[in-house]
């Protein structure tokens, strides 16, 4: 039985690192190991955001590192049961407003240039395209690197040489 959703996001911590597993397998195919995630959860320059049901299963996070003035965005999942349904968009947005609550001005984050879905969904949040790397992953496949304002920061996409 899949429990109602709470309304609002909080912060993730080590006491997290069993549900970051899971959902890691379930939403990124085992994309981290253990040791990333107690980094992520422990580290003080990282910020890992998540949304529970009522029951505290946890059904989406996004995870971040702190660089100066700047969210560098590391992995935004969603449980398959519960995609489709706003909750990444919710997640993302909530590790944007505390990155910057703490200071930070933009955020930066990378997409395979063959998931057309996760390029429409960051597109959607406001990110632009403003790189590439050739060949980036263990597939071959490109790299695109995104960038979007938070904040009273610029915008990268009307003022690029700030």
């Amino acid at each position: 039985m899949v429990g109602e959703v709470a309304v609002n996001a909080r912060r993730l911590g080590p006491d997290d690192l069993s549900a970051c597993l899971r959902l890691d397998r379930l939403a990124l195919k085992g994309l981290w190991t253990k040791q990333q995630w107690e980094s992520e959860l422990s580290e003080n320059n990282r910020l890992v955001m998540g949304i529970d049901t009522e029951d505290r299963s946890l059904i989406a996070l996004a995870s971040g590192w702190l660089v100066l003035d700047e969210l560098q965005i590391m992995a935004v999942a969603v449980d398959p049961m519960h995609q489709r349904r706003g909750f990444g968009a919710r997640v993302l947005q909530s590790i944007i407003d505390r990155a910057s609550s703490l200071g930070a001005v933009s955020a930066t984050l990378e997409v395979a240039a063959t998931n057309a879905a996760g390029r429409a969904f960051y597109a959607h949040s406001g990110f632009c395209i403003t790189g590439r790397r050739t060949g980036y992953y263990a597939n071959g496949d490109d790299a695109l690197l995104q960038s979007r304002s938070i904040g009273s920061g610029r915008d990268f996409r009307t003022d690029q040489t700030e």
